[in-house]
């Protein structure tokens, strides 16, 4: 039977490489790019699966004063394309790496 330490020593091991998968997985989400897109795509944000926004593009035929609302509302509704999909590439990239670790069914990983 193996003594309390070896299982301790085990256990941290196990801790340790889940740590390392973590923050390998964190770093690449930030290089998946996803783009959202509104208006029928006059307005387009680029973003990481993680989050960070990487530019926002305007058609030229939306910049008129007459239709600033409108416009922000476009550039509010493509960021929120762009999350909706850095969320799911975030979900799927996060998938890979937590179908070989045995989680209890509904244990969500703290990221």
């Amino acid at each position: 039977m193996k003594d309390i330490n070896e299982l301790l020593a085990a256990a941290q091991s196990a801790a340790e490489n889940v740590q390392k998968q973590m923050d390998q997985a964190q770093a690449t989400l930030d290089t998946i790019e996803v783009e959202g897109a509104a208006g029928g795509g006059l307005v387009k944000v680029r973003a990481t699966a993680k989050g960070r926004i990487l530019s926002v593009t305007i058609d030229d035929t939306l910049i008129v004063p007459a239709e600033k609302q409108m416009l922000e509302d476009l550039v509010a509704a493509a960021f929120n394309d762009a999350r909706a999909k850095a969320d799911a590439a975030s979900s799927q990239e996060m998938a890979k790496m937590t179908s070989g670790i045995p989680l209890p069914p509904g244990f969500k990983l703290p990221f």
